[in-house]
């Protein structure tokens, strides 16, 4: 903790901790500082000059509060204080005149800037500006740059902050945009007219200050003050990041993202902030049965009929049900409780094939934390690519990387560019085994570490010997000390944004049930009859062609093409629900807009089939329903925190010790943005996936 000194500002006077800036010392003061390059995640430019302020006894001009620290202040003759003046008449006319400077070259386009209405240049320069300009030559005009398919430039508008050169060096960790020239030729450029190649870009228009970067698929869509806004919870990955939802009507419009420290911070990926396009897209809107061998709109009451007529006259033994990635804990709550009073053993979540959920909760969760991250010292990576699993904790891991150039950070699986050094150890299991049995110069890093983190991926566990990789694994966790009562180092990275709420609630195969493996597989060998899809798409849904399929979603992807019954479900945004992150943190999602047409809410729908076949559910609302939910899994009820299983951690009990393959670990995502029904219906993400695809095939060549 640093030391505090006490100043004034504006003749009130404060402690504040002496590593602060100026312009910090004053906030924390209770004054607002005007700022355009100035951003507390980045790194001091301090180009803009906009944050001016007079310091009594320094030099007779204004200071610039974001590059001087409280530590560079000196006190009075007499020991008195450092004084800061915030609003005096000499600040005023500085600011002015950086105001009147900044707009020389400014083009007079808000009425058609997409920035408008929440644009910090025009919020500034009303607060602080003065009401006319003494510039009357030619304004200078600049070239527009291509960024790819999800930044629009208008690079006129720019004041060169250099805030998205920042950005993209420091926490996206590509080297694609820079500042060239000098003066008033000074540009923004990504060098070689190429896309921005990151998984972050769109964060660049959040810190872009001005309409130089907005989002090109948002283009002339809304005004801010139209949109009604919704706080939500991203579910494109396990993260669970805090999102806000724009909405007009029925249509999403935009996502951007809500500051969280412990999770997303103020950022979130690509695909989490543009795959809002695919929510309008592809949608099931109608329930449908297959008659003739074509799929036919029908009513509610013929679909549940229809369904409800399978599974009553289906021995229970030849019932199965499956969980998708995107689907709500409430729902996944209705069917366990609707399979079980059916009587159906086969029940599964792993629609990947993972080895997980036996056991103890934390050995299928990130127990570190992703904000804890920051104070690992050694990091080891076992068959994951977090860079394409899970974006924002890739960020996390470099964010630690970049504070302390001391953490060791190892890779076992493939080897790709995850934005910041790592030694590279080896492919697969043997590696893994070998560092297990305390061999290897890595052993002893993580060994002597304070807080040594682990991170098992599901390029590790979706292996037919994945249970044995977790148990080496968890040997290793052991053998180094990676868990104790002060530090859980033991980490499960998951990508499917249900799988942790599914496997809290206990959604795996009971006595003599079938695994998901076993459920395709006893499809085709006639032990299956009925299948109760609940939005699983991410396999080859043609093998379940030999049992009467009932498929719940709201998109038309692979899973509904192979369905003999369509139930039309909710997306995220349309539907309150709680979603668990890979941490185990519980959050709620709340509905931004309304399902199309006929399509109704996912725990709604199973509990209407429960009355149709003559099972009720015994919950009429959400509050009920959550209730249950809670009494069966009381993690789902704290919402939004993490920890509450105090009790000591067995790692010997986790996963099966036996013999592991040689074969190397493969990272599951081939595609980053065609991950999911929704991502496949967007149009922007499809634009994303050809451009990568075509850059990497350059790069291959």
């Amino acid at each position: 903790m640093s030391d505090k000194r006490v100043i004034k500002v504006n003749d009130r006077e404060v402690e504040v901790p002496s590593n602060l800036t100026l312009l910090q010392a004053c906030e924390a003061a209770g004054e607002e500082i005007p700022r355009f390059c100035y951003h507390e995640r980045l790194s001091v430019a301090g180009n803009c000059r906009m944050c001016l302020i007079e310091v009594k006894g320094g030099p007779p001009k204004p200071v610039a509060s974001c590059a001087q620290n409280v530590r560079d202040l000196r006190p009075g003759p007499d020991g008195q204080p450092p004084e800061l003046f915030t609003n005096t008449p000499m600040v005023k006319k500085a600011r002015e005149g950086v105001m009147e400077f900044l707009l020389i070259n400014h083009p007079l386009d808000c009425p058609i800037c997409d920035q408008g209405g929440e644009c910090d240049l025009q919020d500034q320069a009303m607060a602080y500006g003065r009401d006319g300009s003494r510039y009357a030559e030619n304004k200078r005009a600049v070239e527009e740059k291509h960024m790819g398919p999800l930044i629009k430039t208008v690079m006129t508008r720019c004041i060169q902050c250099t805030r998205c050169v920042r950005f993209a060096t420091e926490i996206a960790g590509v080297d694609d945009l820079g500042l060239v020239n000098r003066g008033e030729n000074a540009e923004i450029t990504t060098y070689l007219e190429k896309a921005v190649m990151s998984e972050l870009t769109g964060n660049l228009i959040d810190v872009c200050p001005v309409g130089a970067l907005t989002s090109k698929p948002y283009a002339f869509n809304a005004r801010p003050w139209e949109l009604r806004k919704t706080q939500s919870i991203d579910v494109m990955d396990a993260v669970g990041s805090n999102i806000r939802v724009d909405a007009r009507g029925r249509e999403v419009l935009r996502i951007l993202p809500v500051l969280h420290e412990q999770i997303n911070e103020e950022w979130i990926a690509d695909k989490t902030r543009f795959v809002w396009d695919g929510l309008k897209r592809q949608r099931l809107d109608r329930p449908y049965l297959r008659k003739d061998g074509k799929l036919q709109p029908v009513s509610w009451q013929e679909a549940f009929a229809a369904a409800a007529e399978k599974l009553k006259n289906t021995p229970k033994e030849k019932i199965a049900a499956l969980v998708g990635d995107l689907a709500p804990s409430e729902a996944v709550k209705a069917l366990k409780d609707l399979m079980g009073a059916i009587g159906a053993p086969h029940l599964d979540c792993r629609q990947d094939g993972v080895k997980l959920g036996e056991g103890d909760r934390r050995s299928y969760l990130f127990s570190t934390g992703i904000a804890n991250l920051e104070h690992a010292d050694a990091i080891l990576l076992v068959g994951t690519n977090p860079r394409t699993e899970a974006p924002m904790v890739n960020a996390r891991i470099r964010k630690a990387w970049l504070a302390d150039l001391d953490i060791h950070i190892g890779l076992i699986g493939e080897q790709a560019d995850l934005t910041y050094d790592y030694d590279y150890l080896g492919s697969g299991p043997a590696t893994l085994a070998a560092l297990a049995k305390g061999e290897g110069e890595f052993f002893q890093t993580l060994k002597s570490a304070k807080h040594p983190v682990i991170i098992i991926g599901a390029g590790a566990l979706l292996r037919d010997d994945g249970a044995a990789v977790l148990n080496a694994a968890a040997k290793l966790a052991s053998a180094v000390g990676a868990v104790s009562p002060e530090w859980n180092g033991f980490n499960i990275l998951h990508s499917a944004a249900s799988r942790v709420g599914a496997l809290d609630l206990g959604f795996l195969p009971g006595d003599g049930g079938k695994d998901f493996a076993g459920i395709v597989a006893g499809c085709g060998a006639g032990e299956i009859d009925v299948v109760y899809n609940l939005g699983a798409d991410e396999f080859d849904t043609k093998q379940l062609n030999g049992a009467f399929v009932i498929y719940q979603g709201s998109h038309g992807d692979a899973g509904a093409r192979h369905a003999d019954v369509i139930f039309p479900g909710a997306a995220y945004t349309e539907q309150s629900a709680i979603y668990v992150n890979t941490e185990g943190r519980a959050q709620m999602a709340n509905r931004a807009s309304f399902p199309p047409g006929e399509a109704r809410e996912d725990w709604a729908i199973i509990r209407a089939l429960s009355d149709a076949i003559g099972h009720r559910l015994p919950y009429d609302d959400l509050f009920a329903l959550r209730r249950a939910m809670i009494a069966d899994a009381p993690a789902l009820g704290r919402i939004d925190q993490l920890g509450g299983d105090e009790d000591g951690f067995d790692l010997a009990a986790v996963g099966v010790e036996a013999a592991m393959s040689d074969a190397g670990f493969v990272c599951p995502v081939t595609d980053y943005y065609l991950t999911n029904p929704i991502a496949r219906a967007s149009q922007t993400m499809a634009e994303c996936s050809a451009m990568f695809a075509g850059v990497n095939k350059l790069a291959a060549e």
